[in-house]
């Protein structure tokens, strides 16, 4: 009997610990996604030119609209590909984050949060990167943590996307000898 009990205290010592690591987690991706839109905010602001925002704030997610707590802020331009994911933005816009319908250099900044891993392809990341930069000055991005157990079981989650100095790094999920491509742009 006391065998038991100190393997259910093992137990529940190791479900108690992984539910920290993960609010942690949490808390830091939260924290940086916070930090990365006011640098977002400032840079553009520093240019006198708008700052578009790829990926509309209130996701899919229909808890946060519910809640009435947003991802993330709105920028003046918002882009996304489902209007749901903007709804009373003033200036949304439909359009795919592959083919951004904007002159070049329109935006001071851009901030596309937990958006790359979403496309189906290394080639579409390339592409979003690539016309992101095209549109705006500088690009902030923000992706999950590999340590998240959300980065892992979202649905729709079809890249893994993480940063080195100013290259990012994006590698196709679930296909074995899948190769990382290495992306040198102005992010931020």
């Amino acid at each position: 009997m006391q065998m038991i009990h100190i393997v259910l205290a093992i137990i529940g010592g190791v479900c108690v610990g992984f539910g920290i690591w993960q609010l942690i987690v949490s808390i830091v991706e939260n924290w940086q996604k916070s930090q990365k839109f006011k640098a977002a905010q400032s840079y553009a602001h520093q240019r006198n030119k708008p700052l578009l925002v790829a990926g509309g704030p209130w996701g899919n997610r229909r808890v946060r609209r519910f809640l009435n707590r947003p991802a993330h802020g709105a920028g003046d331009v918002c882009l996304d590909i489902d209007p749901k994911a903007m709804t009373g933005h003033p200036c949304g816009v439909v359009a795919d984050v592959t083919h951004i319908p904007f002159a070049d250099d329109s935006f001071g900044a851009a901030f596309a949060s937990h958006l790359l891993e979403h496309l189906s392809s290394t080639a579409d990341a390339q592409k979003a990167l690539t016309e992101l930069n095209r549109v705006a000055d500088a690009v902030f991005i923000v992706y999950p943590f590999r340590q998240s157990l959300g980065g892992w079981f979202t649905r729709g989650h079809h890249l893994w996307v993480w940063q080195k100095g100013n290259t990012t790094y994006i590698k196709q999920r679930g296909k074995l000898g899948a190769k990382k491509v290495k992306f040198q742009v102005q992010v931020q």
